[in-house]
């Protein structure tokens, strides 16, 4: 098996990119006699021709088998380069997760347990973030994330967890719809309090809540399923919001199924090149479980009234 050099790697790797080895040279502050030298030494390791340099011209081609070391390459070759750069003197392993603030809330404390039992050595930092997640996993500033939202980014695969369906929830002294198809006409007039603009679930809602043509006029937009729920303790308003926000001890909220409604997916994501890391296997796991536990606990908690 042929040694693989980082150094010659990461040089061929921007020379394809960039398109020179002028370029190249310059991301690497080393100079141009150096990024040719590093490819020609990349070729005798492979034994093939990667690169061609155009007479005349200061810009390269690459053969065939260049451009497929390229494309092999590409979707997580940065990814790999920052989490490497992250993880220089590291004494203990660290493994960065992100998730909206409302999963972190009501879901991950029993996957934290679980994890530190089976890992008690490996530090979990977590990220309360949204719409950025794959962003932060291609910087290598993640290594995993929880969503509601599909990025289709082939670096960040992600894996659908699981899907749930949104509750109708609403302060206790108030008189609930009488079943599922008088929501929208009992939400006219009521004070509605929901997800900011973009956010799937505002999306799901306001579709739900739309009556002869006319949308609900929101009172009040906050960009967590949290934030939202504590609206309605206070008695600000109802919303439509997971169900696995809801918790039986809480008296100040009545909640009703809407089996429905759209039922809205929870993926678990990470870096292409950690799809196959303990730590992170163990996060997708424990995850799941937590989530479709919770699921299941609420079925019943959140019946039509």
């Amino acid at each position: 098996m042929r040694e693989v050099s980082l150094s010659l790697t990461q040089t061929f790797f921007l020379v394809a990119r960039e398109g020179t080895y002028s370029a190249a040279a310059r991301s690497l502050n080393i100079s141009y006699q150096s990024v040719a030298n590093h490819v020609r030494r990349l070729e005798q390791l492979v034994g093939e021709r990667l690169v061609v340099a155009q007479r005349g011209s200061k810009a390269i081609r690459l053969t065939a088998r260049g451009t497929s070391l390229y494309q092999l390459l590409e979707p997580e070759f940065d990814v790999m380069l920052a989490r490497l750069g992250n993880l220089i003197d590291k004494e203990r392993p660290v493994v960065r997760i992100g998730m909206p603030q409302a999963i972190f809330h009501y879901l991950m404390p029993n996957v934290l347990r679980d994890f530190r039992a089976l890992h008690p050595t490996v530090e979990i930092i977590c990220y309360e973030r949204d719409t950025v997640l794959a962003d932060l996993v291609k910087e290598g500033r993640l290594d995993a994330f929880l969503t509601e939202r599909y990025f289709g980014e082939q670096a960040v695969p992600q894996h659908m967890i699981c899907s749930y369906e949104p509750a109708l929830v609403y302060p206790t002294k108030w008189s609930g719809p009488e079943d599922e198809t008088q929501v929208a006409k009992w939400a006219e007039g009521r004070p509605f309090v929901t997800h900011e603009p973009g956010q799937l679930l505002r999306n799901v809602a306001i579709d739900l809540l739309t009556s002869d043509g006319r949308p609900p006029d929101v009172a009040i937009s906050t960009s967590a399923s949290s934030s939202v729920m504590r609206c309605v303790e206070e008695g600000l308003g109802f919303a439509i919001i997971p169900s696995w926000c809801y918790t039986k001890a809480n008296r100040r909220v009545a909640i009703q199924r809407l089996p429905s409604a759209p039922k809205i997916p929870i993926y678990f994501g990470e870096a292409l090149f950690l799809r196959t890391n303990p730590y992170v296997r163990s996060l997708h796991k424990l995850c799941a479980k937590a989530i479709l536990a919770k699921i299941a606990e609420l079925s019943e908690a959140a019946s039509p009234t």
